[in-house]
């Protein structure tokens, strides 16, 4: 009998290319997930109106150990390719020359960007002259935010969030730069988690990008970073989540959508409004998801007070 052995070669099937995305679809998918008039014309908090009392109260029932964990990133105050805007801390009165009895400091900072941990307001964003349920661009001026600025979320945020591990779930230690997310990917870690998502949760995506740094050092983020493709856009809609997060800047860069660098963040943003936290650290509570095998949490947090503020600079704590 003639054998040919090319027949016995084992034959697997080639992962087929996602489609490509265009800004023609993500202008598109801004009307299809928009959540413009869905809280009235002037509706200014977005999707934190889906923080309810009962939710509030739902997820205090979440908590059974006690135990809190921060998802803050330790504050660098060197500058670097990395960190170019660091935190600016001044001492103006100290234990060597006391204002009197008193120690005294000043900081500043620059937080929107790849380092720091923070919340986007709804007017950090614009899109074809407009922002959050149609408020215009404009009222964003050397002022600051007139409608959507941070202040308006100046109760808080407490409920429920949900932490989705992406190298966990497709069994890696990290991502790597410029690595996107695709809604394939978000599927594969729902079945594996056995998480039902509920409106109003904080969704918290981990790319491991701190363990990456940690390995491998740090890189520029502004130039690449993993995160989620614009793709992911309607994935994350039918959740309907509060906020979401992750521990890079959320969009994928370069984000694969040529004439658009953030899609993500102005789906987000501008249609949905919802609220953003860039550059958290999420290794701490990925260890104790892991040691429960338990993935929500309560997570409580709220911005700075500050009248016409485009973002905060803040420490969000999960607690189990």
């Amino acid at each position: 009998m003639v054998r040919f052995p090319f027949l016995l070669i084992p034959f697997t099937l080639l992962a087929q290319a996602p489609p490509a995305t265009t800004k023609a679809d993500v202008d598109r998918w801004m009307t299809e997930y928009s959540n413009w008039g869905r809280w009235g014309k002037e509706d200014q908090l977005g999707a934190l109106n889906l923080i309810t009392p009962e939710k509030r109260k739902a997820a205090a029932k979440l908590v059974k150990d006690g135990v809190a964990v921060s998802l803050a990133h330790d504050t660098n105050k060197e500058k670097s390719a990395e960190n170019p805007q660091p935190y600016s801390h001044t001492m103006i009165a100290t234990g060597e020359s006391p204002r009197g009895a008193f120690a005294v400091d000043s900081f500043a900072v620059t937080f929107h960007g790849y380092q720091h941990s923070h919340l986007d307001a709804l007017s950090h964003m614009f899109w074809n002259g407009q922002m959050y349920n149609g408020y215009p661009q404009t009222g964003v001026t050397a002022q600051g935010a007139a409608k959507l600025g941070i202040a308006n979320a100046y109760q808080g945020i407490f409920t429920r969030a949900v932490l989705i591990d992406l190298p966990w779930a497709l069994g890696v230690e990290y991502l790597e730069p410029g690595q996107a997310i695709q809604p394939e990917d978000l599927d594969k870690w729902e079945k594996k988690s056995g998480v039902k998502i509920q409106p109003g949760d904080v969704l918290l995506f981990r790319t491991g990008r701190w363990a990456r740094r940690a390995a491998k050092g740090g890189w520029d983020g502004a130039a690449k970073n993993p995160g989620l493709h614009a793709r992911c856009g309607g994935w994350v809609r039918k959740k309907d989540p509060a906020v979401v997060g992750t521990d890079v800047a959320t969009d994928v860069l370069p984000s694969g959508v040529e004439g658009v660098t953030h899609p993500m963040h102005q789906m987000l943003l501008v249609a949905m409004g919802v609220h953003i936290f860039d550059n958290l650290d999420l290794e701490d509570v990925a260890r104790e998801c892991r040691k429960r095998n338990r993935w929500d949490f309560l997570i409580t947090t709220a911005p700075i007070r500050l009248t016409g503020g485009t973002g905060s600079p803040l420490n969000p704590i999960a607690v189990f």
